[in-house]
């Protein structure tokens, strides 16, 4: 994951593109592992820990419709969640994570491991579904990384 961000890194700033996070299951690892690196203020906007529903629609502008039909672990809210945070903090690229880590909160159509990322940016949205396995902290680790690899392809890396 270092490398990744290393490079994410160098790429925003000789870029001079702005990031900014919407997180769900990850917690803020993603904005964790943004800001690690010293010179992170030239390019780092900030994240909305968004766990809860009511911090989605309020803070994020997901719509409640969106969370009625398709749930939070859904394509509809990670793309609604990165272009939410993208507008709240007036960032070039925005990452989104949501998703079900466990051990519990699975079901059948969307267990445990289950998890979608989203970045928004000047050319739109790229949403992409994953499905790891493991433990919580092994299953919020992957999609952490996943997280940043999406965010490295949108800005170019």
């Amino acid at each position: 994951m270092k490398d990744i961000t290393a490079a994410l890194a160098r790429r925003l700033t000789t870029a001079g593109l702005t990031v900014a996070a919407a997180e769900s299951l990850t917690g803020g690892r993603v904005a964790a592992e943004l800001t690690r690196r010293p010179g992170s203020s030239a390019y780092f906007r900030g994240a909305v820990v968004a766990y809860a529903n009511v911090v989605k629609t309020d803070l994020l502008g997901v719509p409640e419709a969106v969370l009625a039909e398709y749930g939070a672990v859904s394509e509809a809210c990670a793309r609604a969640m990165a272009e939410g945070v993208r507008r709240r903090l007036g960032a070039d690229l925005a990452v989104a994570t949501t998703g079900i880590a466990g051990p519990d909160g699975g079901s059948p159509a969307k267990p445990v491991g289950l998890v979608w990322l989203a970045v928004a940016g000047p050319q739109g949205v790229q949403a992409a579904e994953h499905r790891f396995t493991g433990n919580r902290r092994e299953v919020t680790a992957a999609a952490t990384a996943e997280a940043l690899i999406l965010l490295a392809r949108a800005a170019g890396v």
